[in-house]
């Protein structure tokens, strides 16, 4: 089975440097600290607000990385300038709401099916990869393989949350429905992600599905990085995602 990818998303170091202005702590530092601990990818989400990653932040990381970018980014005119600009290595679409702590679920794709092949037609045209951020659901995964998505990235946050609520019924429902649309998306030659709210105790059923190539991790890398560092926290995860990968 292929070595499972883990893309480290920096996003939060920039919140906690917004959250008192200045320079510090710098997200490009934390992605380039990610990058020599073996991340296989960066990724950022350029929010319309800004609340975190600023302009500044991508065109330095654009400069600073060897790695892959994986610019997360809502469908919108501006954002496609942006990564027309730049032609990160991939792009993620995801869904995006001013009033949202975080991203609360999937890309609606099949609602808005034609408006999204036209917008990620010039993203693939530039060389950009292109994923869409989706629940585990059929017609969803359907509609980004016919818009021409190159990747899905499976939404796990239903699965993490119930994990924390000690809902394993729930939690366990979650995981069949991610191994499903897993293998569907595998089926129909799209390249499958996962992510959103993995922790140390999730992420080993997750690794475990032999479609998923990459996971992107953030959140939590970045609180755990508060108490073990950056580096640390990011071998305990890869740790536990190649023993579930061997197993």
């Amino acid at each position: 089975m292929s070595k499972l990818r883990l893309g480290v998303n920096i996003d939060h170091v920039a919140t906690v440097r917004n959250a008192r202005g200045g320079d510090t702590p710098d997200p490009v530092r934390a992605a380039k600290l990610a990058e020599d601990a073996g991340a296989d990818g960066i990724t950022a989400h350029l929010r319309e607000d800004r609340r975190h990653i600023g302009d500044a932040d991508i065109d330095a990381l654009m400069e600073a990385l060897t790695v892959p970018l994986n610019f997360e980014m809502a469908a919108t005119d501006e954002m496609q300038k942006i990564a027309l600009r730049h032609k990160p290595h991939a792009v993620c679409i995801v869904p995006e709401k001013r009033e949202e702590r975080t991203t609360e679920g999937g890309l609606e794709v099949a609602r808005e099916e034609n408006q999204l092949a036209h917008f990620i037609a010039p993203l693939r045209d530039a060389g950009c990869r292109v994923s869409i951020f989706i629940a585990a659901d059929q017609r969803q995964i359907e509609a980004a393989h016919r818009i021409g998505a190159q990747v899905i990235e499976l939404h796990t946050g239903a699965y993490c949350d119930a994990h924390a609520e000690g809902d394993f019924k729930t939690r366990d429902i979650e995981l069949e429905k991610m191994r499903d649309m897993a293998a569907l998306a595998h089926s129909l030659g799209l390249e499958v992600h996962a992510g959103h709210g993995l922790t140390y105790d999730t992420v080993k059923p997750v690794a475990a599905f032999p479609e998923v190539m990459e996971l992107n991790i953030g959140h939590f890398l970045i609180g755990e990085s508060i108490f073990r560092g950056l580096q640390p926290a990011m071998a305990e995860m890869r740790r536990l995602m190649d023993e579930a990968r061997e197993a």
